[in-house]
């Protein structure tokens, strides 16, 4: 008797998203300059049935969380973290806005790298197109 193949985490994350029959889940990734563009793009994914996860804080505006340039710099790593989980967790990506940086970028190419289907709101900004 031949020993069972073991699902990945991967794999196991994608059984339990069919058995609960959720829907799609979208990661929506760009510069935190096009939050309001994200935010109607949250608008337009979850009124066509899709969960989003998409960043949570907008660094570029001064708030009493990230004031101090020390706390600053760990919270920005703390939160690439969790964008990074979020797009494990997802389906697919959702690239919004006219301008692709260096973290939007890695973002990108992590998505590609774990197969995730990536789209955008400006498909000529594609690093690949």
């Amino acid at each position: 008797m031949s020993d069972p193949q073991l699902l990945t985490p991967e794999e196991k994350l994608a059984d339990a998203k069919k058995l609960l029959g959720l829907p799609r889940i979208v990661a929506i990734c760009g510069s935190t300059r096009f939050m309001n563009a994200m935010n109607e793009a949250d608008l337009r994914e979850t009124k066509a049935g899709r969960i989003v996860v998409k960043p949570g804080c907008d660094m570029k505006s001064p708030h009493e969380l990230w004031s101090d340039p020390a706390e600053a710099e760990a919270l920005k790593a703390q939160l690439d973290d969790l964008h990074r989980a979020k797009i494990r967790l997802a389906d697919e990506v959702l690239v919004v806005g006219d301008y692709i940086g260096d973290s939007t970028r890695a973002e990108i190419t992590y998505a590609r790298s774990l197969g995730r289907p990536v789209r955008f709101t400006h498909p000529e900004v594609d690093p690949e197109a």
